[in-house]
C-alpha cells in the first residue's frame, strides 16, 4: 500500500510539474508590445488612421502564423495600449508605466514628432529600441549620438523642404508661376522644425516668402490664416500641417478662393478621407511623403489592412508604421530572443525587407524615403524621394 501511495504521489507530483512547465512555457511564449498614441485629443483622427490599425494588423498576422520565432520556440504578440490624449506629459507617463510597471518586452514609438522627442530619454533609460515612424527632425545625427537605440525611418526636414523648394522652382522655370510663396505651420515640433528648415532652402533658390505664419495645434478657425495668405497674392501655398488643420486649410482655401497653382499641405494629405472629402478638387494637390500604390507588395498591404482593420490605410504614414513593425519583428527573430540590446545592435547592422522595399539604417537613419506625394487620378503617388523607385511625374493642380 505504501509503495502504491508513493507511486500515486509521484504521479501527482509529475503531473503538477508538467502543468507548471506548461504554464511557464506559455508565459515565455508571449512578447508584450506596449503601444502609446492619441485616441482622444487633436491628433486622435490621425492616430486612428495611421497609428493604431497597423498594430492590430501586424499582431494578427504574426499570431496567425504562430508568433515570432525565438530560439526557445514561437512567441505570440500581446498588445498593451494607452491613450496619451495628444498630451506629451501623458505620453511620457504611459511609456514610463509600460517600462517600469507593465514590464513590456518592447515599446513602439509614439505618434508625432514632439511626442517621440519627449519620450526618447525614457526609451534610452530602460534600453528599449525606438524605431520612429512619425518623427521628422533636422537633429537626427545629434539624437542618434545621444540615444543609441533611436532610429529614424520617415525622413529628415532638410530633404522634405528641399523637395518642395525644387518643385516650386521648376514650376517657375517652366513659366507656370512666379516666385511668391505663402507658408504656414502648426506650432508643434513637427511644423516648427519644417518651417525653420524651409526658410533658408526657399531663399537659396530665389523664392520670396510673402507670408509666414504659425498657428496653435488644435486651431479650429483657420479662415483668418487663409485670408491673410490669399491677401499676400502667392504663387505657391505651403503648409507644414497636421491632420485636423490640413483638412481645415484646404476647406478654407476652397471657400475663400486661395487658388495657388502649387498647393502643398503636409500630414493627412495622403489620407483616403482627404480624397473622399475633396473629390476632384484634390487633383494635383501636393503633400508630405507618398508611396507607389501600384507596387505589388503595397497593393497586398493595402488589401490586408482593409480586410483586417475595416479601415483604409493612408498612402504614406500607415505603411511606414507597418514597416517599422516588420523591422522590429525581423530583428527579434534575427536575435532569437527578447534581448533588447541585441535587437538594437541587429537593427543597426542589417537590411530589412519591408512593404516599402529594403530599409537599412545608416547612423540610425533611413536614407531612402518619399518626400513629396501628389493626388493623381484618385490615388496619392510619390513624386519626389531620396532614391525610392516608382516616382510619378508631377501634374498641374486642378482649379477648385
Amino acid at each position: 500500500m505504501q509503495a502504491q501511495s508513493r507511486l500515486r504521489l509521484a504521479g501527482i507530483a509529475a503531473a503538477a510539474l508538467a502543468v507548471s512547465l506548461a504554464f511557464g512555457a506559455h508565459a515565455a511564449d508571449t512578447i508584450k508590445l506596449g503601444v502609446v498614441g492619441p485616441k482622444t485629443g487633436p491628433l486622435a483622427g490621425g492616430g486612428a488612421i495611421t497609428h493604431w490599425p497597423n498594430f492590430q494588423l501586424w499582431a494578427k498576422q504574426v499570431n496567425d502564423r504562430g508568433g515570432l520565432k525565438l530560439k526557445s520556440g514561437p512567441a505570440k504578440v500581446e498588445l498593451v495600449e494607452y491613450d496619451d490624449r495628444t498630451t506629451p506629459g501623458e505620453t511620457i507617463k504611459a511609456v514610463e508605466r509600460l517600462a517600469a510597471q507593465d514590464k513590456a518586452d518592447f515599446i513602439a514609438a509614439p505618434y508625432g514628432t514632439g511626442f517621440n522627442l519627449a519620450t526618447a530619454p525614457i526609451f534610452a533609460k530602460y534600453g528599449y529600441p525606438m524605431i520612429t515612424a512619425t518623427a521628422i527632425t533636422d537633429k537626427t545625427a545629434e539624437l542618434a549620438q545621444r540615444y543609441p537605440g533611436m532610429f529614424f525611418t520617415i525622413g529628415e526636414t532638410e530633404a522634405f523642404t528641399k523637395s518642395v523648394a525644387e518643385i516650386i522652382t521648376k514650376a517657375n522655370r517652366d513659366g507656370k508661376i512666379g516666385k511668391r510663396v505663402a507658408m504656414v505651420n502648426v506650432a508643434d515640433a513637427f511644423g516648427i522644425e519644417l518651417a525653420n528648415a524651409a526658410r533658408p532652402n526657399f531663399q537659396k533658390v530665389g523664392l520670396e516668402i510673402v507670408y509666414d505664419k504659425s498657428y496653435p495645434l488644435g486651431t479650429q478657425d483657420l479662415a483668418p490664416v487663409i485670408n491673410a495668405a490669399k491677401a499676400a497674392r502667392p504663387d505657391a501655398f505651403v503648409a507644414w500641417s497636421y491632420p485636423p488643420d490640413t483638412f481645415g486649410l484646404v476647406e478654407q482655401a476652397k471657400i475663400n478662393g486661395l487658388n495657388a497653382k502649387v498647393f502643398y499641405t503636409a500630414v493627412a494629405t495622403a489620407f483616403p478621407a482627404f480624397g473622399g472629402k475633396f473629390g476632384k478638387s484634390t487633383e494635383g494637390i501636393l503633400g508630405a511623403g507618398g508611396i507607389n500604390p501600384d507596387a505589388p507588395e503595397m497593393q497586398a498591404y493595402l488589401k490586408a489592412h482593409q480586410e483586417v482593420t475595416g479601415k483604409a490605410a493612408d498612402f504614406w504614414g500607415s505603411p511606414i508604421v507597418y514597416a517599422c513593425l516588420q523591422i522590429l519583428g525581423q530583428a527579434i527573430e534575427g536575435v532569437g530572443s527578447k534581448d533588447r540590446a541585441a535587437v538594437i545592435n541587429y537593427i543597426k547592422n542589417n537590411t530589412f525587407n519591408t512593404v516599402l522595399g529594403p530599409i537599412r539604417y545608416k547612423n540610425q537613419s533611413n536614407e531612402l524615403f518619399w518626400t513629396v506625394g501628389q493626388w493623381q487620378g484618385g490615388k496619392y503617388y510619390g513624386v519626389a524621394s531620396t532614391g525610392r523607385p516608382g516616382a510619378k511625374p508631377i501634374i498641374d493642380k486642378a482649379p477648385w
